[in-house]
């Protein structure tokens, strides 16, 4: 197993967020291989396309099929943002200012020989970033409002966590391979590489679309796990449409999404509306008898209760039960 060795600096300096270049990258790796339940329809949606682009240019096919393998991924796409709120475009410099011998090498790490498309290609970094642009703007960036909400309210939960567990309950929640060891000692994966020593560093976790933790660094001193968003949080569940007309859009969305307990926070970030709105339609759902609710720590938690989940419960079928 791979591990990272950390000190109190770097936990209390340690913060979540999210990368644009990070999520592009990840929609890339959906499109690449089977997936979760959660992401199959996105995935249908978009591979078509995907595999027209891939023929039309064979440089990206041949950069994607050397950049992953099983246990690591090229160097120059897996690179963490130097600060919040950075567009792609801020992200794509690093890249940008690499060498074709310096690809060539991040590429020679996952697999070698390079096919002669790769070693006689120039400007190589150039068309790693037209890819990266292409999968941002036809796959990612339609729906980045409703992603980075869904990703916001992933960060509110664990960092809810933690003022409740400890980086011990943060940790242990985001993914299969990661957990807390003890000693100032992390697992972030299930391969055996030699052990990581960040402290002193920063240490990012980038919530994301993605189906595993990933590892990656901006060498001396920037190291992150890219970790997979929930599958609650990954798509939003749809209210059937009578649902809709007997509470209105909102408090039927409300209500679906409290199917599991949820904050008011957590909903603030899924939803878009505001914390007042919320609050005034959480209050509405508790007095009809849809909801249930309690204090956990500073949070007040809302999930359905046995009428509630009547309410939202989609009949197996129209037809009469048989004689």
């Amino acid at each position: 197993m791979s591990e990272f060795l950390v000190d109190a600096d770097t936990l209390a300096n340690a913060r979540f967020g999210t990368s644009q270049f990070t999520e592009t990258v990840a929609a890339l790796k959906l499109l690449r291989a089977p997936v979760e339940p959660w992401y199959r329809a996105w995935r249908d949606a978009h591979l078509p396309a995907y595999r027209k682009q891939l023929a039309a240019h064979p440089v990206w096919a041949a950069l994607i099929d050397n950049a992953f393998g099983t246990s690591w991924a090229a160097d120059f796409l897996t690179v963490p943002p130097l600060g919040p709120d950075l567009t792609l475009e801020d992200e794509l410099e690093l890249l940008l200012a690499l060498s074709d011998d310096q690809i060539r090498a991040d590429l020679s790490v996952v697999r070698t020989p390079l096919p002669t498309v790769l070693v006689e290609t120039s400007g190589l970094a150039a068309e790693a970033a037209e890819l990266l642009r292409w999968i941002w703007s036809a796959t990612v960036e339609p729906d980045w409002p409703r992603r980075v909400r869904l990703l916001q309210a992933d960060i509110v939960s664990r960092t809810s966590r933690l003022s409740e567990q400890g980086w011990s309950g943060v940790l242990n929640g985001l993914g299969s391979d990661v957990r807390w060891l003890g000693d100032g000692r992390i697992q972030v994966n299930r391969w055996d590489y030699p052990v990581t020593d960040v402290r002193g560093a920063d240490l990012l976790f980038l919530a994301t679309h993605t189906q595993r933790v990933n590892v990656s660094w901006r060498l001396p001193d920037r190291f992150a796990l890219a970790y997979p968003v929930t599958g609650i949080f990954a798509t939003t569940a749809t209210p059937d449409e009578p649902l809709v007309q007997l509470l209105g859009r909102n408090r039927a969305h409300i209500l679906v999404a409290a199917a599991r307990p949820v904050s008011t926070t957590l909903l603030v970030a899924t939803t878009g509306l505001s914390l007042a709105t919320i609050s005034g339609h959480l209050r509405a759902l508790t007095d009809a008898g849809l909801l249930e609710r309690r204090r956990s720590g500073r949070s007040v938690l809302y999930w359905q209760s046995d009428t509630g989940r009547r309410v939202t419960r989609r009949p197996a079928s129209n037809r009469p039960e048989p004689r």
